[in-house]
């Protein structure tokens, strides 16, 4: 039996801990919050203890932790849990600062512990169908991808405020999609961006919609368009046009049934928001970092992939800034 703590007992905390719970060979012992209500709450809902990150991290019998805090903590609690040999599950991003992440990534590698990354997306059994048939050739090599990403509303203005911006915050999973499925690192990024959907977004120093141009080491292109405001709700889709076809992942629906009438066909709206969208991958994701633990498996998600993707981030916000290409001088 794998002890776990969590750290963090919000909206995403608690789809991990259930998770966690529904796991044989992994038993939540600890949930840590800086809301005290919250973590009794969650704790008592598993069978576990709220405690302080410092009893939570000091407990040898804890083999495991899953920061699911504020990202301001991020950073910190990898760098302690990494310290004490545990294995590590940290939802995105590693941290707002790059220097920072990449001091993250080193001391993991230093310790020699996993630590997995929440790009949950690579988890969803369509967007993985698609890769895995995208490897075996189906379409040939890929050549471009199409990325579209859009929430059905704005985060609260004071969370934008500080979320390090729309492409660290919300593009950072478009990014990692990007790595991903075109198997490649990125060489350049050009990136516009606007705030259409409230100007208090945008006197916030931030936007809400985006169009970002990535070229590839190989010349493969990406574009990526995203926006904060979806009347019709979570919209997450790609396309990857390779030299002998296209390959498309569409959004979900809370049904497939389809209605034809004498004027319309209608269906089911997508999803409301990423809870419902992902709610396979956050489960399946949970059960790979069991997998990695107990059996040795490979991390799909590491540490190295949340700093690619924040190196991204970093350089649309500064393309967007100055309204120029930014080159990336990639290993």
């Amino acid at each position: 039996m794998i002890d776990t703590a969590l750290f963090g007992a919000g909206r995403i905390g608690k789809i991990h801990a259930a998770n966690l719970a529904r796991l044989p060979g992994m038993r939540l012992k600890y949930v840590v919050d800086s809301h005290a209500p919250a973590a009794r709450e969650l704790a008592a809902v598993h069978g576990a203890e709220a405690c302080s990150a410092e009893q939570a991290l000091d407990d040898p019998a804890v083999r495991a932790v899953v920061i699911a805090a504020s990202t301001d903590t991020h950073a910190e609690l990898i760098l302690a849990a990494a310290a004490r040999g545990k294995a590590i599950f940290c939802e995105k991003p590693v941290d707002l600062e790059l220097e920072r992440a990449r001091q993250c990534a080193q001391a993991v590698a230093a310790a020699g512990v996993p630590c997995l990354i929440g790009f949950q997306r690579r988890y969803d059994p369509t967007f993985a169908a698609l890769k895995a048939r995208l490897a075996a050739g189906e379409i040939g090599a890929p050549e471009m991808l199409i990325v579209t990403s859009r929430d059905p509303g704005a985060p609260p203005l004071d969370y934008i405020r500080r979320s390090g911006g729309i492409f660290k915050d919300m593009l950072i999973h478009d990014f990692d999609i990007c790595r991903w499925i075109l198997d490649d690192e990125v060489l350049s990024v050009h990136a516009s961006a606007s705030a259409l959907s409230d100007p208090a977004i945008a006197a916030a120093g931030d936007a809400d919609s985006t169009a970002v141009t990535l070229r590839t080491r190989q010349g493969r292109l990406c574009q990526i368009n995203t926006s904060r405001r979806a009347a019709y709700g979570y919209d997450q889709r790609f396309e990857v046009l390779g030299s002998r076809g296209m390959l498309q992942a569409g959004n979900h629906r809370p049904t497939e049934v389809i209605a034809y009438g004498e004027r319309a066909v209608a269906a089911d709206l997508p999803e409301p928001f990423f809870l419902e969208r992902y709610r396979q991958a956050y489960a399946a994701e949970m059960a790979h970092f069991l997998e990695v633990m107990r059996d040795g498996a490979a991390p799909r998600t590491t540490v190295e992939d949340g700093v690619r993707a924040l190196e991204l981030a970093d350089a649309a916000t500064r393309s967007w800034r100055s309204g120029q290409v930014v080159e990336l001088d990639q290993v």
